[in-house]
């Protein structure tokens, strides 16, 4: 199972030829389950650039496998500490939101797909992160 992050899917729905599109495409066709979390769908429809998109892509997203925090405020907690664990390691991340897609795939023990230098910055510090592997 893979959570897709907001960088992936911003370039897809633009049909930009990315190595991380291309994996999402191969999900999207074979076995494997690929999702979405609150705040990435949110940040989707954030970039609507019309109220007709924002209710094709909300129809679209809809469809997909949605994984929420674990719990509506110690998953908050823990992102917060996982904040804090990669600013002391000098990687801050630069969206705090990067920090609650992270917790959530670490508690759904999903792999993350990503164009964001972010999410390898905390990978090195939060090993537990596991970050889908694109060719």
């Amino acid at each position: 199972m893979v959570l897709v992050d907001t960088s992936v899917w911003v370039d897809f729905l633009r049909a930009k030829p990315t190595p991380q599109v291309r994996a999402l495409k191969e999900l999207l066709a074979g076995e494997e389950i690929a999702g979405v979390a609150p705040v990435i769908l949110q940040e989707i429809l954030q970039g609507a650039d019309s109220g007709g998109r924002f209710e094709k892509w909300g129809e679209y997203f809809a469809g997909l496998c949605c994984y929420a925090p674990g719990d509506p405020v110690e998953s908050y907690v823990a992102a917060a500490r996982l904040y804090q664990s990669c600013r002391r390691a000098g990687k801050a991340p630069r969206s705090s939101n990067d920090c609650l897609i992270a917790r959530i795939a670490i508690e759904h023990a999903l792999f993350l797909l990503h164009d964001d230098r972010d999410f390898e910055a905390i990978a090195a510090v939060v090993p537990k992160l596991r970050l889908y592997p694109v060719h």
